[in-house]
């Protein structure tokens, strides 16, 4: 006579089988969602990155055009020259710090 283990273990191994199955799905989806995630997130991330450039890119034009104008190193507030330390640590600069500190719109 078998044991009952014997018996037992073609429905033991179904059952396992079966929750094996169930996991490697659980896990595939999770995983999935997690690309799905990683996804965003790196998008995100990529959009942010462009607009930075971008608003570096319209610094760089406006300070060509003040260049050209013969007006760089002073303020476009206020016409007052812009301190050479300032443009040393930030050569994009439109405006001294007094005046980019009392700005509320972010400009440099």
């Amino acid at each position: 006579m078998p044991s009952p283990s014997v018996n037992a273990s073609p429905t033991l191994q179904a059952r396992l089988v079966g929750d094996v199955r169930a996991e490697s799905a659980l896990a595939q989806q999770q995983t999935g969602e997690s690309d799905a995630g990683s996804e965003l997130a790196t998008e995100m991330v990529e959009e942010a990155l462009v607009a930075n450039l971008r608003t570096e890119l319209e610094a760089v034009s406006s300070a060509e055009a003040r260049i050209r104008a013969h007006t760089c190193g002073l303020s476009v507030g206020s016409g007052v020259a812009i301190p050479d330390e300032r443009l040393e640590s930030e050569p994009l600069a439109e405006r001294t710090i007094e005046e980019q500190q009392g700005s509320s719109d972010g400009a440099r």
